[in-house]
């Protein structure tokens, strides 16, 4: 079984996915979805989290260029971050958001003992609009003195805003799970209905226009 498919499944029977047109969710970028994925769950269960952890560590290791180092996004990506580092015994440093860079001390953005020159591949644990990949990437990038080509995530919605913001940058995207197959695997485990996944399709699609249309 693909690992998507599977991560798929173990998100649907978990309930790190939730479903409600009306009220919809509100992300932290302020948009409104039909759809909350929270893979923050998975930390809890330990056979999901295996499975994640090892799909991540493979999913690295196939890259065009070896990683030297990994780094994870604060605060959500943190944890995948580091077991992946552990499973392929490699460094690992985490990138604050500019919200939380420290007022005192050396006010980085980034925490650990990063050397310039590495290459660095960006663990996330889902892709939005891509807006903390896009500054993670620049963070390390500028002030880490480091090369990143990839960011390889556990889960995509897909949006097309995030997709071009990735390609604007030069970075690649790497989801093990999206959207697409997360509502496959749903309806044929009768878990929405057809006019629930229409809606998941019209959001993934149009994502403002969604909100628009259903008065939110």
């Amino acid at each position: 079984m693909p690992h998507g498919q599977r991560i798929a499944e173990y998100l649907l029977s978990i309930g790190a996915v939730k479903l409600s047109v009306s009220p919809p969710f509100t992300w932290t970028s302020g948009l409104k979805a039909p759809i909350y994925c929270d893979n923050r769950m998975v930390y809890s269960h330990p056979d999901a989290r295996d499975f994640v952890v090892d799909a991540l560590a493979n999913r690295v290791k196939n890259l065009h260029v070896p990683a030297d180092v990994i780094a994870g996004t604060a605060t959500a990506a943190i944890g995948w971050g580091a077991l992946v580092a552990d499973r392929l015994k490699l460094p690992f440093v985490y990138v604050r958001t500019t919200s939380q860079i420290k007022a005192h001390g050396t006010k980085k953005q980034i925490e650990g003992d990063l050397k310039p020159n590495k290459h660095v591949v960006l663990v996330e644990d889902l892709i939005s609009t891509a807006k903390s990949s896009v500054s993670s990437v620049e963070a390390l990038r500028d002030e880490g003195k480091c090369i990143v080509t990839d960011v390889v995530s556990i889960f995509s919605y897909e949006l097309s805003s995030g997709v071009e913001k990735a390609r604007e940058i030069n970075v690649r995207l790497h989801p093990l799970a999206t959207i697409s197959i997360l509502v496959d695997v749903a309806l044929d485990q009768d878990r929405i209905t057809e006019e629930q996944a229409k809606q998941i399709g019209q959001f993934s699609r149009d994502p403002e226009g969604w909100a628009a249309r259903n008065g939110t």
